[in-house]
């Protein structure tokens, strides 16, 4: 786990916020009962998950695609080629939604505005050589051109929440 005792602080009044905030309908479908705490779901979103990942064509089109997503301080980063659509996408419209599905047992939905880790010609984020860091220890040192392939990003979200009916069935 690699949040500190603020991240957890953080997320949990982000997903408090954001069931008391949820439609009656989405309530009705996930309460108190049936979601998990920022601890519990930072012990369940390890490594690589996969996330369909939501942006916006220039023609208000939504256009949504898979991205590896790691949940690190409690937020949501992923990567893309430099010149895939998404990351044209998310260079003029930065709003975002994610989603990780494992069958029915979890759910998370996070809507946002991205920010760019690591932008050609521009200062990385202050957090990137220890994002880097992770980065290559997962995929390995040499799997991209780090400084010009890939765009790394990090969703801020502005609303988040949790279903996962049985936490014991999550592993």
């Amino acid at each position: 786990m690699r949040e500190t005792p603020a991240d957890l602080a953080r997320l949990q009044a982000l997903l408090d916020a954001s069931l008391t905030s949820a439609t009656s309908h989405l309530r009705s479908i996930i309460n108190r009962e049936n979601t998990l705490t920022a601890e519990e779901l930072v012990r369940t979103l390890t490594g690589m998950c996969t996330l369909s990942l939501s942006t916006v064509t220039a023609k208000c089109e939504p256009r949504i695609s898979g991205a590896d997503g790691h949940f690190l301080h409690g937020l949501w980063h992923f990567g893309t080629a430099r010149d895939a659509a998404k990351a044209r996408h998310l260079a003029v419209r930065p709003a975002a939604s994610v989603a990780h599905l494992r069958g029915e047992n979890l759910g998370v939905f996070t809507h946002g505005t991205v920010e760019i880790l690591n932008p050609v010609g521009g200062e990385p984020c202050a957090e990137w050589p220890e994002l880097l860091a992770y980065f290559q220890d997962f995929y390995g040192a040499d799997a991209f051109d780090w400084d010009n392939e890939v765009v790394y990003y990090r969703l801020r979200p502005h609303w988040m929440t949790v279903y996962a009916p049985d936490i014991t069935r999550l592993g």
